[in-house]
């Protein structure tokens, strides 16, 4: 297995680089995180214009059908440079939209940059589980009617329309009886309360209160939307994987640096061998967590549903026990300033928490990993 990157994936990651480093610096970002949008319709064109919003789009709707590999270097590199544009919500919602293959016109327009995209899949009992469905989805003539409410919905404030997970049938927790719908983030009945969080980031909460969609906004067969779900929600992890290697390399740098300029009794306090040895350890861990991301980018595309998932928990559990390692001993090796809002370290940090929040914990998907078939009769290592 060639585990080295095209020279088109290269050629994607530097022009990213590129224009974070002239037009998204760290000062710029936190100009868009403090004004009354939380993102920049300005940066969202230049997304647009470089081709990352047509990177994952298929090729029949205008897009460039890239990989998840081809998205790995993407969400590296924003992960490099706090970017907090609602690119990861809306590829992940073109994700639910290409895998049910019913929306061409939407896929289309988010590769031109004309469409965001928000994924309400969460709820306030469910923690984790995305089985967990209380909102509704009741047949009506020739359409549903969604009732329910979705919580912490990245970028659902600023979504056009919502790719939104309801319960059209069985009980309230399980596989069977749920279904996807694409929804007008305008339609009547649909309460948006958008708020930051605190990576800087934006997320909303979200009630549906008797919301009438047509049959044409379901995304695959009513009922039987989990495979996709569970397949979407794989992707979006595998994605937040690598966005979290690129903000851990990112504080790894910064943290080097301060060593070997910070001095104390007359030394850099990179010479203390005490130091020297924690920042070994950090770099043992991120290049751990380097491998299993890169190896859950390319397992994505597997037709092994069971290797998918036993590949993307294993890696969203050692890229969170990595980012919580690196993350806590850059915040200590800094001192004071590793909290404060002067570094850009502090907010890598607060990015690299809510990552390990986002589409299952550690502790979830280590459950989700010994849980998949094998494992009890030692056939998974």
């Amino acid at each position: 297995m060639d585990f080295n990157f095209k020279e088109e994936q290269l050629a994607f990651a530097d022009a990213l680089k590129r224009w974070v480093t002239k037009d998204y610096s760290f000062e710029a970002r936190k100009k868009i995180v403090h004004s009354d949008a939380g993102t920049s319709s300005a940066a969202w064109a230049a997304l647009a214009e470089l081709g990352m919003l047509a990177l994952p789009v298929p090729e029949e709707q205008g897009g460039f059908n890239g990989t998840a590999v081809d998205m790995f270097v993407v969400m590296q590199e924003l992960g490099r440079g706090l970017v907090v544009e609602p690119y990861f919500a809306t590829v992940l919602g073109a994700h639910f939209l290409a895998l049910g293959g019913q929306h061409p016109d939407l896929l289309a327009q988010v590769a031109g940059g004309e469409l965001k995209l928000a994924c309400a899949l969460a709820e306030q009992q469910a923690r984790h589980d995305l089985s967990d469905i209380a909102t509704s989805a009741v047949a009506n003539g020739g359409g549903y009617v969604l009732n329910g409410r979705k919580s912490v919905v990245v970028h659902g404030g600023q979504a056009g329309s919502l790719i939104v997970s309801a319960r059209s049938g069985g009980a309230r927790r399980g596989v069977d009886g749920v279904s996807l719908f694409v929804v007008p983030a305008n339609a009547p009945g649909v309460t948006v309360r958008d708020y930051r969080t605190l990576d800087g980031q934006r997320a909303a909460d979200i009630s549906f209160a008797n919301v009438q969609v047509a049959l044409e906004n379901l995304i695959g067969p009513e009922g039987q939307g989990w495979e996709l779900l569970d397949a979407g929600a794989d992707y979006g992890a595998g994605l937040l994987c690598a966005e979290a290697l690129g903000a851990m390399e990112a504080i790894f740098a910064a943290t080097l640096d301060y060593l070997k300029t910070r001095t104390q009794f007359g030394a850099p306090i990179g010479k203390f061998q005490a130091l020297q040895h924690r920042m070994a350890d950090m770099y043992i861990h991120l290049e751990q967590a380097r491998s299993m991301a890169l190896l859950a980018a390319v397992r994505l595309a597997s037709s092994d549903v069971e290797e998918r998932r036993r590949t993307v928990s294993a890696a969203k559990f050692r890229v969170g026990q990595a980012l919580k390692f690196v993350g806590q001993q850059a915040v200590q090796l800094h001192g004071g300033m590793g909290v404060t809002d002067e570094l850009p370290a502090a907010h890598h940090f607060k990015r690299l928490t809510m990552i390990e929040l986002s589409l299952g914990d550690s502790d979830h998907h280590l459950q989700r990993f010994i849980a998949q078939p094998g494992f009890a009769q030692g056939d998974i290592a």
